[in-house]
């Protein structure tokens, strides 16, 4: 209850520590480092494609809200349709294992990105999708700070849903195919319907996060259904930690604060983040977040018992 409370009171602070719309973006990019940990790290899926998803619903999302739709059900909307395409390449994906899923979703990824190039009625092309509205019902979200704390609410609840799958009956399942996924099929239950609606629930959580970062800046860029912003995720959800869940949260943090001071004082932070990245992979082999419960659980069996 503590922790919980004082991580509630973080997320209610954030914007005042950092300018708003980096304290959002940090929630939003933690998130989608929290969706692909549940594919990698609770059933052992590495998936190259997930731009693919967050750049739909941040089209859909800002194409909907420039219609007239309050944020919210734009928002939504932006999940329904990537939904809908994470149906079919999950159909499509699924049955592959290591590196084949992992190239499979990459190209559809890349499919999504010639086609988001082509249809430059719609989604602008180089220039991308500009001048997306923050309406909610009638009220006017323009004011950065005012549309973090209209948009939180949503994130909690993407936080919420992640972290609950992971503590049900249906995230054991998924732990148990990925450490033995014939054992779970002798133990009769099918591993990859399971494993598909693991890759939906991703995907969705993608979508929530990728439609709120579009309303956030107000602005669509093709690089978000770019093969870069899939690596970048990953690389997020390696520094946390696979399999941490929030261990995504936290690696977003450090390379969204690494990029922002850095980009101050140099066009290189990718140097400097590829450097924090190496580090952490010699250092810490269960990734930042893994590494600290680690060494919190060594200690606290150090500590003898009265």
């Amino acid at each position: 209850m503590p922790l919980l409370l004082l991580f509630g009171g973080l997320l209610l602070a954030l914007p005042h520590l950092v300018y708003p719309v980096l304290a959002l973006d940090l929630l939003l990019w933690g998130l989608f480092a929290m969706a692909l940990d549940l594919l990698l790290g609770y059933v052992g899926l590495l998936s190259f494609g997930h731009a693919a998803f967050w750049g739909t619903s941040a089209y859909t999302s800002a194409l909907l809200a420039k219609a007239g739709l309050p944020f919210p059900l734009a928002v939504l909307g932006g999940v329904g349709v990537t939904t809908l395409l994470a149906t079919a390449i999950g159909f499509l994906s699924i049955r592959r294992q290591g590196i084949y899923f992992a190239m499979v979703t990459l190209a559809f990824a890349q499919m999504v990105y010639y086609i988001a190039n082509e249809l430059r009625s719609l989604t602008g092309g180089e220039n991308g999708v500009q001048g997306v509205p923050r309406t909610f019902w009638g009220l006017d979200l323009s004011n950065p700070l005012a549309f973090y704390y209209a948009a939180l609410p949503l994130v909690v609840l993407g936080f919420f849903l992640a972290w609950r799958t992971v503590r049900s009956p249906f995230g054991h399942v998924l732990i148990a195919v990925r450490e033995e996924e014939a054992r779970a099929q002798a133990l009769g239950y099918p591993t990859t319907r399971f494993k598909f609606l693991a890759f939906l629930l991703s995907a969705g959580l993608s979508a929530l996060a990728g439609g709120l970062y579009a309303l956030n800046h107000g602005f669509v860029a093709l690089e978000v259904v770019h093969w870069s912003t899939s690596g970048l995720v990953v690389m997020m959800a390696i520094l946390g930690g696979i399999g941490t869940l929030w261990g995504g949260l936290l690696g977003a943090a450090v390379v969204l604060l690494l990029r922002d001071w850095l980009s101050a004082w140099t066009d290189a932070w990718g140097v400097a983040t590829g450097i924090v990245f190496v580090l952490v992979v010699l250092g810490f082999r269960q990734g930042i977040w893994g590494s600290l419960i680690r060494m919190w659980q060594h200690r606290r069996q150090a500590i003898p018992k009265s």
